[in-house]
């Protein structure tokens, strides 16, 4: 009988999923790829085909990620909806996409916990796996891009930009903290609170 045949992208993904799963679980900084390859019920080599190390795995974890940011971010900027629309969609995407993906969000604060996301630091003096300063800054400057379209557009004050973005991004990613260390903080629930808090309060004010 001819050897089962391996469906390598489908066993790269339940590699990434295994370790994705034990990061959260463990911390990245006390998982081995032996405790990896034991939560994907393979052998410690056959993770090697696929990942040279644990840094590789984390890549890899928020590549994905990264790529559904990316769709948000391409969303939010094509012209057509007014841009507080947009700016909303994308604040109800993000919220969407990180209360799916639990495990990453525990990883990113171990990430945030250990110093090791910022490049440099004596912690992780070679470059970090995700550099989170520079994800910030792109979130940042779409926000940004966005309020100033939107007090353009009159539907917000104008002069808006990016001190007003950085409160955006911190009320989804307090929410998002909260979350975490809190369980019963239904975070998946407060996009529209995020919004109502974030983008009402940047309406123009009445004239007198």
């Amino acid at each position: 009988m001819a050897p089962k045949r391996v469906d390598r992208a489908a066993r790269r993904e339940d590699i990434l999923d295994a370790a994705v799963r034990v990061f959260a679980r463990r911390g990245f900084a006390a998982t081995r790829i032996e405790d990896v390859a034991a939560e994907a019920a393979i052998a410690k080599g056959s993770v090697y085909l696929y990942f040279d190390s644990r840094d590789a795995l984390l890549r890899a974890a928020f590549e994905r990620v990264a790529a559904r940011s990316e769709r948000l971010a391409a969303a939010a900027a094509r012209p057509g909806a007014p841009a507080v629309e947009r700016l909303a969609g994308m604040i109800r995407g993000a919220v969407a996409m990180l209360a799916a993906e639990p495990d990453l969000a525990r990883i990113m604060g171990d990430l945030w916990s250990t110093g090791r996301a910022r490049p440099g630091t004596p912690a992780e003096p070679a470059a970090a796996p995700l550099d989170l300063a520079e994800v910030y800054r792109g979130y940042r400057s779409l926000i940004a891009g966005l309020l100033a379209e939107a007090g353009r557009e009159g539907d917000l004050r104008p002069g808006l930009g990016g001190p007003e973005a950085t409160v955006v991004v911190a009320a989804i990613e307090g929410a998002l903290v909260q979350w975490l260390v809190d369980p019963e903080v239904p975070f998946a629930d407060l996009a529209e609170p995020i919004v109502a808090t974030c983008l009402d309060g940047l309406r123009p004010r009445p004239a007198g």
